[in-house]
């Protein structure tokens, strides 16, 4: 069986985050920037932009890590502000990152529940193992 589901099949799952009024995307991505799935209301190649931008910013919020000085543990998610909205990163498993964007107006405390309610739900599903073929020519 692939590792990987066929184009956007958790694509619907997805959408059960943007429930939360002002909630506009989700899209699950690998930690090397591979889009995972999106939900409807995002084409395809916007999604496969914001995954690769978005797996910098995980890595480089991961990167920091010793601003908090002494053990800091593993990183768990980035919020991002910006005049019109947020944007939310957190981690959706090994190797797996869940991302949504909402309004300025979205309850994000209600965003950030079913983020981690949806992770919760998927487990494993959501994990995204390293590549193992990465560099090989074919």
């Amino acid at each position: 069986m692939n590792s990987h589901p066929a184009a956007n099949d958790l694509g619907w799952m997805l959408d059960d985050v943007l429930m939360v009024p002002h909630a506009r995307h989700a899209i699950l991505l690998s930690a090397d920037g591979l889009l995972r799935a999106h939900s409807a209301g995002i084409t395809r190649d916007e999604a496969d932009r914001q995954a690769a931008a978005l797996a910098g910013v995980q890595s480089i919020s991961r990167s920091t890590s010793g601003f908090l000085g002494g053990e800091s543990g593993p990183w768990r998610q980035s919020l991002i502000e910006f005049a019109g909205g947020y944007v939310f990163l957190v981690a959706a498993g090994p190797g797996a990152y869940l991302a949504v964007s909402a309004g300025e107006s979205v309850d994000m405390e209600a965003v950030s529940y079913r983020m981690q309610k949806l992770v919760d739900r998927l487990g494993k599903e959501l994990g995204t193992p390293p590549r193992q073929d990465a560099g090989a020519v074919r």
